[in-house]
């Protein structure tokens, strides 16, 4: 999970977080780009057991995202166990965590309140404001026969 820490490093040295700065920083860190260009650029990439996006919405909001724990559907397409399946997210969470308190990052990060929207979109979460940026770490699942995820991700806010 070293190859996240590094990338949010780098990410907050742009100003502002745009999906053209993102996508080159991912270049020049050698990920892997997946092959699916929005605009002309780059929004999805790979390193090892790491998976990222980019994200761009219409009123300017940036979201880069990894997802740094991935536990897919059963054969059946859904979990048998999906209590256990959250745990082992849960788990997978506090597995990482440490690495973002012992990162540079920690002198810059505030912790911020979970809102109601966080609550319904995450099993678990950790959230923090990044100079003005929001950084989120937790556990979500999208729907009953998507993949629990443990998924780290900063957003540049856009207009309000």
């Amino acid at each position: 999970m070293a190859a996240v820490i590094a990338m949010l490093e780098e990410f907050r040295g742009l100003a502002p977080l745009t999906a053209e700065g993102s996508a080159t920083r991912f270049s020049a860190q050698e990920w892997t780009p997946g092959g699916k260009p929005r605009h002309d650029v780059e929004t999805s990439w790979d390193k090892g057991r790491v998976g990222a996006w980019i994200q761009t919405f219409t009123n300017g909001t940036v979201i880069v995202s990894f997802a740094v724990w991935i536990r897919e559907v059963d054969e059946s397409g859904y979990f048998d166990d999906l209590e256990a399946v959250y745990e082992q997210g849960k788990q997978a969470l506090a597995d990482f965590l440490p690495e973002i308190a012992e990162s540079s990052l920690v002198s810059h990060l505030v912790e911020a309140e979970q809102t109601a929207a966080d609550k319904d979109e995450f099993i678990s979460l950790k959230k923090w404001t990044l100079d003005g940026r929001t950084l989120t770490a937790g556990v979500i699942q999208q729907d009953t026969d998507l993949p629990v995820m443990v998924v780290v991700a900063l957003e540049e806010p856009g207009i309000v």
